[in-house]
């Protein structure tokens, strides 16, 4: 049966996860299980995000056990939720899995409303707006995986970047703590909110991937202590992996640690081989699972972004845009 608390070993995250919700096969059940048990991406008690950072209260995830598994018995209402459309992003999708659950809570009093100045001009949107302990609540929400690019050996949260260097997660934080939870202080928001907003905090959930398998403890990067982490390499090194089998994790995927059928899965060859072929037409990391085999099915122990060869140069230059004295 699932426990209640999140986990509390980063390092067994996977192991954490398979022992508690290995049961579970539907899997938008394990993605949303994901989000409601793993370990939150910030400590909400670092300095640099002001006290801005939420966590799911305690009391919302008592009872989480019985209903998972009873959903993941008969995950129709879930689906019908979902729409069962094909999410262009992930976020997206991971916004909505959440909606499902704060909706079952009877604490969601709205979810993506956009504000808008105008016919033509958006000012922003409310991921969640809820009713908690008759307050009034804005969570911004975020599902966020980032590489640490430690070129100038640097602690601050721009060292990680995205896997397609489009973003860090220091820019992503100043976005969210400067901007988008000032949104219910617009004049136009008011329409939208039955009562003063009396907290705005961000709910972020991810991954963090390091540099092959060096995993050091968070320093002064604001992150949480507990969360949940990885590895990168670049396809070169894809020959220093060891795994029972392989697994290519699609966007939609990225979420909980995979459970696949041993049949769908690949030998580390043919993975090199995928690899190669993608790498002639596409820059973008690649994240891979590796799998130890329980029987007929294949369970995820550790995941890593593969890079292409030049991507901790470019990663490099991308931090220097913020950072020129690296």
């Amino acid at each position: 049966m699932l426990a209640v608390q999140s986990f509390k070993s980063a390092d067994s995250f996977q192991i954490e996860f398979h022992q508690r919700c290995g049961y579970l096969n539907d899997p938008h059940v394990r993605a949303l299980a994901w989000l409601l048990l793993a370990p939150d991406l910030l400590d909400r008690h670092a300095p640099q995000w002001h006290g801005k950072i939420a966590t799911l209260p305690i009391q919302m995830l008592e009872g989480l056990d019985v209903w998972l598994q009873n959903l993941d018995h008969q995950p129709d209402a879930l689906h019908a939720y979902l729409d069962m459309q094909p999410f262009a992003r992930l976020g997206r999708y991971a916004e909505k899995l959440m909606a499902f659950f704060l909706e079952h809570q009877g604490v969601l009093f709205a979810h993506g409303v956009q504000v808008r100045a105008g016919k033509n001009s958006t000012i922003g949107e409310f991921d969640f707006l809820l009713h908690i302990d008759e307050q009034l609540i804005h969570w911004e929400f975020a599902t966020k995986f980032y590489l640490l690019e430690s070129c100038g050996a640097g602690d601050d949260a721009d060292y990680f970047v995205g896997p397609n260097l489009a973003d860090t997660l220091g820019a992503k934080m100043h976005k969210i703590l400067d901007r988008q939870l000032l949104l219910s202080t617009h004049p136009a928001a008011q329409i939208h909110l039955p009562a003063p907003v009396s907290c705005a905090q961000a709910l972020v959930k991810g991954w963090l991937f390091y540099p092959e398998y060096e995993l050091p403890q968070p320093s002064v990067f604001g992150t949480s202590v507990t969360h949940c982490r990885g590895f990168w390499c670049t396809f070169s090194d894809t020959m220093n992996l060891r795994a029972d089998r392989y697994m290519i994790l699609p966007r939609l995927q990225w979420l909980a640690p995979a459970k696949s059928a041993v049949k769908q899965t690949m030998d580390r060859q043919a993975l090199q081989s995928y690899l190669a072929e993608y790498f002639v037409e596409d820059t973008m990391p690649v994240l891979v699972a590796l799998l130890e085999i329980d029987g007929d099915v294949a369970v995820e122990a550790s995941r890593g972004f593969i890079v292409p060869d030049d991507w901790r140069t470019r990663a490099g230059q991308r931090v220097k845009l913020v950072h020129p004295s690296t």
